[in-house]
């Protein structure tokens, strides 16, 4: 076994040298075979290139079939299929409890075989499911339509979010995940153009305008899943596009960034993620975060009818508040990268949402509305990238990270049912007692936020302390990692550090 000549210590800024493990020693050697910066930015260029933009077209098209709901409210959902009462919100929140279930059996999926296939098929299923939602003729059967939408969607986002992790290094992640996430954002402010030009479409073929948007949206998404099995790269060590000095390079910056946890799929690893509190913190933000962006995403065109506009213009009206929204998402996670830190940005984002949601609740001026709700966009969609990062950053070993996202995703996903009887037609039109949940929300989640930040920054400090003294004692250090397996504890390791 090499000596090893200081204990290593691992932050969200990564050295600039690779770290290699020594075949079933667990020890570590740093050798200076990372690309020099002209290099890894090419490198980094040209994993983007392959990567994003396949990941975003599914996401906005994920995200445009599962919100599309709200827009066909508006051309008549609710009359032709005669649903009354909560009938409406019933059938939004049925998705969730299905999407839930399906979220951390997918990410298992994700690790046990190639992302290609999985993200592909699960894609194909879920266009299927709305295509058929534009033929049903009652309430039993958008039920039912939307639950199986649920339970294929569920995978995905889940699913991307672990499979970014395994190709960036955790100061690199947030601006990807932001840059895809911010494709959802403008399926919102697409999905009301697109909703506006199918409305021409109303009585063709015996169908109503609503049926259409369901149908074409639909075909959309079937197309894509079909090039996605042939567009969607796998793994680093899978792929062709990259050379064998690229392939090299990768694993490395990984190994560099990460340390050498194991990444072996072994049911232990998913038992550390079931028993860790921290990540059951990060499912009540995920939680508090999500609740307010389904509520936007499906009733976001009916809160801006109730402030007096046609059903035509708003739709048209709910597009400025999503590129905004879009723009502040890309924005605010590509300079939390560069500062190496999460928390601070995510309770700037949280304060913009409270200030924004307050000004729809407190204001019966329709401009003054208006801005609230454009505030309440930019606020509330940065955090959901934002917090996906950092608990990512902050978990290690693959198996253990999928395990941690899932949990994190499904949490999150819990505010979808929420969501779905925030905004009730009895509250109709300021709707202020859903305005006041959704602050009620965003008040917890930042409070749970200021306290994962505290805590992150005073374990860091506390790992920093043990480190100096382990420099210390050579001996010591090698005998933690190597006779005690401390590579097998993931993030609890003493020479991780966690992301703030």
């Amino acid at each position: 076994m090499e000596q090893i000549k200081q204990a290593p210590i691992i932050t969200q800024k990564a050295p600039a040298s690779d770290m290699e493990v020594s075949p079933g020693s667990g020890s570590i050697s740093i050798e200076n075979r990372e690309l020099d910066g002209k290099a890894t930015k090419r490198l980094l260029r040209k994993i983007d290139c392959h990567i994003l933009p396949i990941m975003c077209i599914i996401c906005l098209l994920c995200f445009l079939d599962r919100a599309n709901i709200g827009n066909a409210r508006l051309d008549n959902l609710e009359r032709d299929l005669h649903l009354i009462g909560l009938q409406y919100n019933d059938c939004l929140a049925v998705l969730f409890p299905f999407y839930i279930t399906a979220e951390i059996p997918s990410n298992i999926m994700m690790k046990r075989i190639r992302p290609s296939t999985w993200l592909s098929f699960i894609m194909l299923a879920w266009s299927a499911c709305i295509i058929g939602q534009g033929f049903v003729k009652n309430y039993q059967g958008l039920m039912a339509t939307r639950a199986l939408l649920g339970a294929f969607e569920g995978g995905f986002f889940p699913g991307i979010n672990f499979y970014i992790t395994q190709w960036y290094r955790r100061n690199e992640c947030g601006l990807r995940m932001a840059i895809i996430f911010s494709s959802a954002t403008l399926a919102g402010g697409f999905g009301g153009l697109l909703a506006r030009a199918i409305a021409e479409m109303d009585g063709v073929g015996g169908l109503s305008a609503w049926s259409w948007i369901f149908i074409v949206e639909g075909l959309a998404s079937v197309v894509v899943s079909v090039v996605a099995y042939w567009a969607v790269h796998d793994y680093p060590s899978r792929v062709r596009f990259l050379s064998a000095v690229e392939h090299a390079a990768v694993e490395h910056r990984l190994l560099a960034d990460s340390g050498p946890v194991a990444n072996d799929f072994n049911i232990k690893y998913i038992w550390q993620a079931l028993v860790d509190w921290k990540i059951y913190i990060h499912m009540l933000i995920c939680m508090a975060g999500f609740c307010p962006v389904y509520s936007f995403s499906l009733f976001m065109p009916t809160i801006i009818k109730n402030m007096g506009y046609s059903a035509n213009n708003a739709q048209l009206m709910s597009v400025p508040p999503y590129v905004f929204a879009c723009i502040f998402t890309i924005g605010g996670s590509r300079l939390a990268d560069r500062c190496g830190q999460r928390g601070v940005f995510l309770l700037g984002f949280q304060l913009v949402a409270i200030l924004g949601v307050a000004l729809l609740a407190a204001s019966e001026n329709t401009t003054m509305q208006y801005t609230g709700t454009v505030l309440a966009a930019i606020g509330i969609y940065p955090q959901i990238p934002l917090g996906l990062a950092w608990n990512g950053n902050n978990i290690g070993g693959s198996l253990k990270r999928a395990m941690g996202i899932a949990m994190q995703v499904m949490g999150g996903n819990c505010g979808g049912i929420v969501a779905s009887y925030v905004y009730l037609n009895r509250d109709a039109p300021r709707y202020i007692v859903g305005h006041s949940i959704l602050i009620g929300f965003m008040g917890v989640a930042f409070m749970l936020t200021l306290f994962m930040t505290t805590w992150c920054r005073r374990e860091n400090a506390r790992r920093d302390a043990l480190s100096r003294e382990m420099v210390n004692d050579v001996s010591s250090v090698e005998h933690n990692i190597s006779e005690r397996g401390e590579r097998e504890f993931a993030d609890g390791v003493s020479w991780f550090r966690y992301t703030i």
